[in-house]
């Protein structure tokens, strides 16, 4: 074989190759991150959040929504939403402690009301104490003040009178914002949670 067609054909092939990897790359970026459980398909997630193929997991706040406090970060910048998502996972952990609490009130033989207002209560000041900046703790009191006329969050009496029953103010307690989770890249990790709760039947 000549120099020249060797040559040739040398930089044939890279050429395909290199157009190949533009493919794969290209298709991959169409094909975006995708969630195993659709959080379209929970109207709990999707009343704080919109559908965006141009953000990380595919999701963003929205104005109107409970997590309109975060609609203006930009959910398409990967270190953004990796510093939003580690604050995020350190909240879900910060929760264990009303896992606790609640085991050792049931070995203690507490009553479900008694429980669900210490429950409730706890779950309060660990929202309080998750904001990141003074100025989204002020966000919060504000929300709260707005909605239950109290900074501090719903009191127990107030929950016991918009659920009917200690066993839903209980289970409410353990309740999470699951577009928050969905923006995040959490709605997986988090989905059996969501079903507990009653967002959704599983």
């Amino acid at each position: 074989m000549k120099k020249s067609s060797l040559r040739n054909l040398v930089i044939l092939l890279v050429l395909v190759m290199a157009f190949s990897a533009i493919f794969v790359a290209c298709s991959k970026k169409d094909e975006g991150f995708k969630y195993q459980h659709n959080p379209e398909d929970n109207p709990s997630a999707m009343a704080d959040v919109v559908a965006d193929s141009s953000c990380i997991y595919g999701f963003r706040p929205t104005t109107s929504g409970r997590l309109y406090v975060y609609a203006e970060k930009d959910f398409t910048n990967k270190e953004v939403v990796e510093e939003l998502r580690q604050e995020r996972i350190a909240y879900h952990n910060s929760l264990e402690a009303m896992y606790v609490m609640l085991d050792q009130m049931r070995a203690q033989r507490k009553t479900t009301e008694e429980i669900a207002r210490a429950i409730s209560t706890k779950r309060n000041e660990i929202r309080l104490e998750s904001a990141a900046t003074p100025e989204e703790e002020a966000q919060i009191r504000q929300t709260n003040l707005t909605e239950w006329g109290q900074e501090e969050g719903p009191t127990p009496d107030q929950l016991y009178t918009k659920y009917g029953s200690w066993e839903m103010v209980l289970t409410k307690a353990f309740s999470v914002n699951s577009g928050a989770d969905a923006c995040l890249g959490l709605y997986d990790q988090y989905y059996d949670l969501y079903v507990a709760v009653g967002q959704i039947q599983g």
